[in-house]
């Protein structure tokens, strides 16, 4: 019976360490992504919510 909580708890820890590198790895990804927008053109980026702005006007 020990056993069989300890396993559960190493069960729910093996889940958590999981959980922690998908987020780590997701978050990983999602700033090399906004780097690679913010250096692919800042002004592009710019220009482009200045253009929504004035089309919207």
């Amino acid at each position: 019976m020990t056993q069989k909580s300890s396993s559960g708890k190493s069960k729910a820890d093996a889940r958590e360490d999981r959980l922690k590198a998908a987020l780590k790895a997701n978050l990983a990804r999602r700033k090399a992504q906004a780097r690679a927008r913010s250096t692919d053109g800042t002004t592009k980026t710019t220009g482009t919510n200045n253009k929504a702005s004035s089309e919207g006007s």
